[in-house]
């Protein structure tokens, strides 16, 4: 009788077989060498060898020896199996797995949830987060986070609250990764105040839940409180990581507020982050969305290892301040350094075609997306290039390009035409493009806006009358204008006819004292922009007061004579203010910088940059 101690225990048969597994690959013939195992050691010796898995081709051959043992329906091992294909991202794999067993634990439907919502795949994710429940299991603290996920990468906000409401009931409401991903769930779907309510009620935040706040708010317009929401994080004693600088660098840049911006700058230098390239492109695209087109210039040239984001930002700088040409020649200069563009930075150049009325280098560089570097063209794509022939007066081709698009027009390419045809006056074309969008979508106000804008400029204001009547029906409230400017390290913000400002009767007796010297230098009011049926005298007052005029005045009485304006207007400015905004900088002899929503105008003796082609 052979002693006890010779014969191999499962503990040490498991070591051994593990020890040559993971140097030779050998599972089949090392199980092979110890015979008459029960089925049940053999599905352990397998789980536990498959710990020492380390690569993707290793755990495929170890999936295929399974079948040779009869285990392939063994529940233990196909989990094991299906949590290691996850890991090695083939979420596909594990899927396949994942259906063949019966009655998977909990564990792994977390697993398989997290593994479709990290790859992107949120649909997946929320189908099964769902049949988990169908199944009578109760999701946990682990399942919630990437069910969250899922739904703010579809921006399905109520599908989103619908599992708030889940982890309420399942007592998960006071974990601190979850709650951090309801924060990212709520900000990334456009409520920052139920952002802002799930934030304030948390009894311990970590630097997630502060950045996914921080990120929220600058990412869904709300400058003034990023930047303050900045502050009260430093105050905290949290330390700013990369996601919360990009995301103030966004508020200046948006705000228009150099001077923050600067201070953000020189933080970014002090806490080592200006070898970042996404942070050094922020600050880039920060400094042109400022106005300081030369400075982000000078930046884009000192930054090393530029990648195309970084290259596709300093296009799209040059196209919004007017400057086509710039933007083409970095374009080539791109290509040739080995940088393959992608759709987006076709849109920038296509963009800045459009601002420079550059017709024809825009449709070659179109065609050159399509037969040079093989991308079919996208929506956006498209728009740019709608944009440019509208601009140009080729509404007909426009329309066409339009009509002939292998994917379905959405509503802003119609909006782009419609556009076009209030700077072209072309009432008939305008009529069939609205009553398209108003069937696209009814309830965005800027399409009923144009087409009155276009009945208004032909004095129609019966028509005027009838497309207020609908926007009433409808629900579509007007976006209102507003404008800023930036002094004293403060924003200040203006809209039409505002008298909120401490020193509105200076701001509006500057534009009293400006309006004799604008008459003398040939200014006449362009009153068709009024969209009232009212005398010309009550028109030209009306236009006096526009939320860019205001905001003008107020920097001329508390800067400095020669100091730049710089303003920022929500929407596109107006052909009137345009022609006035001309004079009152020739009067005034400064240069007024004014960033509307497409795009920079810089004013400097009595003439801007846009040629009047805007």
């Amino acid at each position: 009788m052979r002693p006890l101690f010779n014969q191999p225990t499962l503990i040490n048969l498991t070591t051994i077989i593990c020890n040559r597994f993971s140097n030779s690959n050998h599972l089949c013939t090392s199980i092979s060498a110890s015979p008459n195992l029960p089925i049940n050691q053999i599905a352990h010796i397998i789980c536990s060898v498959l710990q020492e898995c380390s690569s993707l081709s290793c755990l495929k051959k170890a999936h295929a020896k399974i079948f040779a043992f009869g285990l392939q329906h063994d529940s233990r091992v196909l989990s094991k199996f299906a949590i290691l294909y996850v890991s090695f991202n083939r979420i596909d794999a594990a899927g396949v797995i994942f259906e063949d067993i019966p009655n998977p634990c909990c564990y792994l439907w977390n697993v398989m949830i997290r593994g479709f919502a990290t790859d992107g795949r949120f649909v997946s994710s929320l189908e099964l987060y769902s049949k988990m429940l169908v199944k009578g299991l109760k999701p946990d603290k682990f399942a919630f986070p990437f069910a969250l996920k899922s739904c703010a990468g579809l921006s399905d906000l109520q599908r989103g609250k619908v599992i708030h409401q889940h982890l309420v009931c399942c007592g998960c409401s006071n974990d601190i990764f979850v709650d951090a991903a309801l924060v990212d769930m709520y900000g990334k779907c456009g409520d920052i105040e139920a952002a802002r309510l799930v934030f304030d009620k948390m009894a311990e935040r970590d630097l997630v839940c502060w950045t996914s706040m921080i990120s929220g708010y600058a990412h869904n317009g709300y400058n003034s409180e990023t930047l303050g929401f900045f502050d009260l994080m430093r105050s905290s004693g949290v330390k700013p990581n990369r996601v919360s600088i990009l995301s103030v660098l966004l508020a200046c840049g948006n705000l228009g507020a150099l001077r923050k911006g600067e201070w953000f700058h020189n933080y970014v230098i002090q806490t080592g982050f200006q070898s970042d390239i996404l942070v050094a492109t922020a600050i880039m695209d920060m400094y042109a969305k400022c106005g300081s087109l030369d400075l982000a210039c000078s930046l884009f040239d000192e930054t090393a290892g530029k990648d195309l984001v970084c290259w596709s930002a300093m296009i799209a700088s040059y196209g919004i301040h007017g400057h086509g040409r710039k933007a083409i020649d970095l374009f080539d200069q791109m290509v040739k350094a080995g940088v393959r563009p992608n759709h987006v930075t076709f849109t920038c150049v296509l963009s800045a075609c459009s601002h420079s009325g550059l017709l024809e280098e825009g449709k070659r560089y179109f065609q050159m997306m399509i037969e040079e570097f093989l991308l079919a063209p996208k929506l956006s794509n498209y728009a740019c290039m709608v944009d440019l022939l509208g601009r140009a007066g080729q509404l007909s081709e426009a329309q066409e390009l339009i009509e002939s698009m292998p994917m379905e027009p959405d509503a802003s390419l119609w909006g782009s035409l419609l556009g076009a045809c209030r700077i072209h006056n072309n009432l008939d074309l305008a009529e069939k493009i609205a009553d398209r969008l108003f069937l696209l979508d009814p309830i965005h106000a800027g399409y009923h806006v144009l087409l009155s804008n276009i009945y208004a400029a032909k004095s129609r204001w019966n028509e005027v009358e009838e497309v207020r009547e609908m926007m009433a029906r409808r629900g579509a409230n007007k976006t209102q204008g507003f404008s800023l400017i930036e002094y004293d390290n403060q924003v200040h913000k203006f809209g039409v006819g505002d008298r909120s400002h401490p020193q509105w009767e200076k701001i509006y007796a500057k534009l009293e004292e400006l309006a004799a010297p604008m008459k003398r230098l040939g200014y006449v009011p362009l009153t068709d922009f009024v969209l009232h049926d009212i005398e010309d005298e009550a028109k030209e007052a009306a236009l006096s007061y526009h939320s860019e005029r205001l905001a003008i005045a107020c920097g001329l009485i508390n800067t400095s004579p020669g100091t730049t304006l710089r303003i920022t207007k929500n929407l596109r400015i107006c052909g009137d203010c345009h022609n006035a905004i001309k004079l009152i900088s020739k009067i005034v002899n400064r240069v007024i910088l004014v960033r509307d929503m497409h795009r920079f105008h810089h004013f400097e003796d009595g003439a801007c940059s846009c040629g009047d082609y805007w």
